[in-house]
C-alpha cells in the first residue's frame, strides 16, 4: 500500500524506517507569538532552561497584539526579547521588522517543501500550501520542541479533496474552502489531513494555496497540504530568494495507491461567491442570498487575506468609488514588505482615497485584539478566517467570513454584495 504525502514527510521525519500509529519526528522549524510565545518560554524554563535545541530553527512573531495595546501585550514582547537574548535566538521579530507570522514567515523562507514545522498557532497549517507539513501544537508541547527538536504525533488519515471545472469571475481560493467547510462542517475533518489537489488548484497562484490550506482548521483538520510543483519553488525562489540548490529534491507526491480515509471530488463551475454567516466558517450561503445585511465595519486582511494579490482585488474594486458613508472599513496588509508592494503600486493611495483606513501589519480585529473591535450589535465582513460567538469583540456582534472582492464591493454599498454590482 502507498503512502500520502503527509505520511511520507512524517517518515523522512522518523528514525524508523515503517510508519506506525504513532511517530516521535524530528521538527524543521518552530514557532510562537506574543501570545502563545510567553507560555512556551515559562514551560521551557520548566523542562530545562539551560539550553535550545537549535536557535537558528526557532522564531518568535510578535504579531497579535501589536503594535502594543496595553502594558500586558508589551511586557510579553519584551519578555520574549529578553528571552531570544539570552539564548542567542536571531529570529525575534517585533514591528519593525515583522507581520503577520503565516505570512511573513513564508514569504522569507523559513518554511520549505517537504518540512515538518509545528508552531503555537492553530493556523500554522497555512505553510502546507508550500508542500509542508504544518501542525499546529499547544504552548507546552512547542517547549518541549525548542528543549529537544523533536515531538511525537498520531499519524493523522488523510482526506483528499479534488476540485474540476473552472472559476467564475469573482470566486476565488476562499470562496473555494468557505463551500470546502460548508460540505463537510467544522468537524468534518477533525484530526485528519486536508490534501488539496485537482485542476483548479494547481492553477491557483501561491497566494489562493496559502488562503486553502489556512483554513483547514476551520473543519477541524490536523493540517492541510498541497503537494509541492513547479510553481510553488518558483515562489520560494523569486519571494523568499531561497537558493535553487536549498529546494533540490524538494517535490514529493502522494502515491497512487495511497490510502485516503475518504475522497471529495467536486466540480465548481458555477459556483458563486460563498459567505460565512454567524457563528460559523460552515454556515455559508451563496452571496446573492444575503444582499440585505447591513454592515457596521468591513476588515481587509489576515493571514487569509493580507496578500498583495488580496490588496489588488480590493483596490480594483474601490479605485474611484468611496466606501458607504458611516462604515469603518480597515485593510491590514500582512507585511512590511506587501505594505510596501502596495504603496508602490498605488494601492494605499486608492484605499485611502476611497475612505478606509489603513493598519500596520498585525492580527488585529481577527482575534479581537485591537485595531477594529466590534461593539454590540455591530456587523462586520471580514476576510479572516473565523467567526464564532465574540471572536471579534462583543459576544452580542456578528461576523460574517468572505473574499476581498465580497469585501471591497460590500464596503461601497454598506451591506454585503455580489462584486458584479459594483465592478465590471
Amino acid at each position: 500500500m502507498g503512502l500520502t504525502l503527509a505520511e511520507k514527510i512524517f517518515l523522512r521525519h522518523s528514525p524508523k524506517k515503517r510508519l506506525e500509529d504513532f511517530v516521535y519526528s524530528n521538527i524543521d522549524f518552530c514557532f510562537a507569538n506574543d501570545v502563545t510565545g510567553p507560555l512556551t518560554v515559562k514551560q521551557f524554563y520548566k523542562i530545562t532552561g539551560k539550553r535550545v535545541f537549535n536557535s537558528k530553527k526557532i522564531a518568535f512573531v510578535c504579531d497579535h497584539f501589536t503594535p502594543a495595546k496595553d502594558k500586558n501585550s508589551a511586557n510579553n514582547v519584551a519578555f520574549l526579547r529578553d528571552f531570544s537574548l539570552r539564548f542567542k535566538i536571531p529570529n525575534f521579530f517585533d514591528i519593525n521588522h515583522c507581520g503577520i507570522e503565516h505570512v511573513f514567515l513564508a514569504e522569507k523562507g523559513f518554511v520549505k517543501p517537504l518540512d515538518l514545522v509545528v508552531g503555537a498557532d492553530s493556523h500554522t497549517c497555512t505553510f502546507g500550501a508550500l508542500g509542508a507539513l504544518a501542525i499546529g501544537v499547544g504552548s507546552t508541547d512547542l517547549a518541549g520542541v525548542m528543549a529537544t527538536g523533536t515531538c511525537w504525533f498520531k499519524v493523522p488519515k488523510t482526506l483528499k479533496f479534488i476540485y474540476k471545472g473552472k472559476l467564475s469571475k469573482w470566486v476565488s481560493a476562499k470562496d473555494l474552502i468557505l463551500y470546502t467547510i460548508f460540505k463537510i462542517g467544522v468537524d468534518g475533518a477533525l484530526y485528519k489531513v486536508m490534501e488539496f489537489s485537482g485542476p483548479v488548484i494547481k492553477a491557483l497562484n501561491m497566494e489562493g494555496r496559502f488562503t486553502i490550506c489556512n483554513m483547514a482548521i476551520e473543519a477541524g483538520a490536523k493540517t492541510g497540504i498541497i503537494e509541492p510543483d513547479e510553481k510553488t519553488l518558483n515562489y520560494l525562489k523569486r519571494l523568499a530568494g531561497l537558493n535553487p540548490q536549498v529546494l533540490n529534491n524538494r517535490k514529493l507526491k502522494s502515491d497512487p495507491d495511497a490510502s485516503y480515509e475518504e475522497i471529495y471530488e467536486w466540480d465548481i463551475s458555477g459556483l458563486e461567491p460563498q459567505v460565512a454567516c454567524p457563528h460559523l466558517p460552515s454556515n455559508v450561503k451563496p452571496v446573492s442570498k444575503l444582499s440585505s445585511v447591513k454592515l457596521d465595519q468591513v476588515v481587509i486582511g489576515s493571514c487569509t487575506n493580507g496578500r498583495i494579490s488580496d490588496l489588488r482585488v480590493a483596490a480594483k474594486i474601490l479605485k474611484g468609488r468611496r466606501v458607504k458613508s458611516n462604515l469603518r472599513v480597515i485593510v491590514i496588509p500582512a507585511t512590511p514588505d506587501i505594505y510596501k508592494q502596495a504603496l508602490k503600486e498605488g494601492l494605499i493611495k486608492i484605499f485611502i482615497e476611497s475612505g478606509c483606513i489603513i493598519s500596520p501589519p498585525t492580527c488585529g480585529p481577527c482575534l479581537g485584539g485591537h485595531m477594529g473591535i466590534l461593539g454590540k450589535g455591530e456587523v462586520s465582513l471580514a476576510t479572516t478566517n473565523r467567526n464564532f460567538i465574540g471572536r471579534m469583540g462583543h459576544p452580542e456582534s456578528f461576523v460574517y467570513l468572505a473574499s476581498p472582492a465580497v469585501a471591497s464591493a460590500s464596503a461601497i454599498k454598506g451591506r454585503i454584495t455580489h462584486p458584479q454590482e459594483v465592478a465590471k
